[in-house]
């Protein structure tokens, strides 16, 4: 459960701010399947991971935090 609610997130921000899954795993350092297993909550990121995607998004680390009602 707490995988998918990072997944979404870190989904809807890649998609704000113009990324493919392609460019943004790239950018990441990691293949395309990884995130996409992150993305579809089939993998919990590790706080390295959330802490880089924060980073390249350019977004606060709480933004990407699974809120309560997520």
């Amino acid at each position: 459960m707490e995988a998918e609610k990072w997944g979404r997130r870190i989904r809807a921000f890649r998609k704000l701010k113009g990324y493919t899954q392609e460019g943004f795993a790239k950018d990441l350092g990691v293949s395309v399947s990884i995130l996409g297993e992150v993305e579809r909550g089939n993998r919990v990121p590790s706080e390295s991971f959330i802490k880089e995607v924060s980073d390249i998004l350019n977004i606060p680390i709480t933004e990407l935090t699974p809120k309560n009602n997520d």
